[in-house]
């Protein structure tokens, strides 16, 4: 019964999205296809937090390496082909992952952390501080990609509705494909892993290939997220890569509720809704903001996804215990 209340509502919130171009002009069309963005971005990292325990601060790093491969292999002043240019960015971002997380993968607790946040570092510095990044201004992509198939175009990116269309096609893939994989038996030992990987490993899982192909598969999805970022603003930065935009989608993550997937990508439409709205009403807006997460951190522990339950049991009665 739970999971058909949830398919409806995830239908119901599904037509929404595929009805806003009619009603929205083209400014808060970019502002929801960037929320989208944020949102399967969220659900990679999702899958290393919530359902693999391992918490990454350097997360943004497959996010950025996938947003600078398509600038720097798509020609500067004509349209690349679509489908050379995604696989190829979102294997770079994969590529990087695996490289990084044969190192990584060997600590654990707060040292994976800072190990993972020193790597994206120096990610950031390579491409702040050399030619190969365009420096602190980063580097543009002015011309989209093309997504003809042997003279057939299924969309135009350069149109921003076909964009946001784009986005939202890539949001239902990705958030289907996750919640099929964590339905396997795959998912189960990532699962078993997060609360006792000790007892998984003296079952004879192979818990650190488990732990490699989920950091993998997390930093191609992020890579995904990366690449529509940068088709979808026109340019990439350092910035993209930096420490803060770590810390902005592990954010994400517990506003939504770790391990909830439907979280992720309510944590990712909070958290750009407190941003546009504390930005209009102060300059300090980011203060106003840090108040809001620390309030629901500690009277939401379940984040956004777990008010529903909540809810419900106050209406039967059965109390809140928190």
């Amino acid at each position: 019964m739970r999971l058909r209340i949830g398919a409806i509502v995830g239908l119901v919130l599904l037509a929404g999205l595929l009805a806003f171009p009619a009603v929205a002009p083209v400014f808060y069309l970019e502002l929801l296809a960037k929320t989208l963005i944020l949102a399967i971005f969220a659900m990679s990292l999702d899958l290393l937090v919530g359902y693999t325990g391992l918490v990454s601060f350097g997360h943004a790093a497959w996010f950025g390496v996938a947003a600078y491969a398509v600038a720097l292999i798509s020609p500067r002043y004509e349209a690349a082909n679509l489908w050379l240019v995604l696989p190829a960015s979102v294997l770079a971002a994969a590529a990087a992952a695996l490289v990084i997380g044969l190192l990584v993968l060997r600590t654990r607790g707060v040292y994976f952390i800072m190990v993972t946040l020193a790597f994206a570092q120096m990610g950031f510095y390579l491409f702040h501080d050399t030619a190969l990044g365009g420096g602190s201004d980063g580097i543009y992509l002015n011309v989209r990609p093309d997504a003809a198939i042997l003279g057939w175009a299924p969309c135009d990116l350069g149109k921003p509705q076909h964009m946001y269309y784009f986005v939202v096609a890539a949001l239902v893939a990705v958030f289907l494909f996750l919640t099929a994989l964590l339905r396997s038996p795959f998912g189960r030992v990532l699962v078993g892993i997060r609360s006792n990987e000790q007892r998984m490993r003296s079952l004879g899982y192979a818990t650190f290939a488990y732990k490699l192909a989920a950091f993998v598969l997390a930093g191609a999805l992020a890579g995904l997220a990366g690449f529509l970022h940068a088709l979808l603003f026109g340019f990439v930065t350092p910035e993209m890569m930096s420490w803060h935009q770590s810390g902005n989608v592990l954010l994400m993550v517990i506003l939504g509720g770790i391990g909830n997937l439907g979280g992720a990508i309510g944590g990712a439409f909070a958290f750009v809704a407190m941003q546009e709205l504390f930005s209009d009403l102060t300059r300090h807006w980011q203060l106003l903001m840090g108040a809001v997460i620390v309030l629901a951190v500690l009277f939401l522990p379940g984040g956004l996804a777990g008010v529903p339950p909540r809810l419900k049991r106050l209406v039967a009665g059965e109390g809140d215990d928190g």
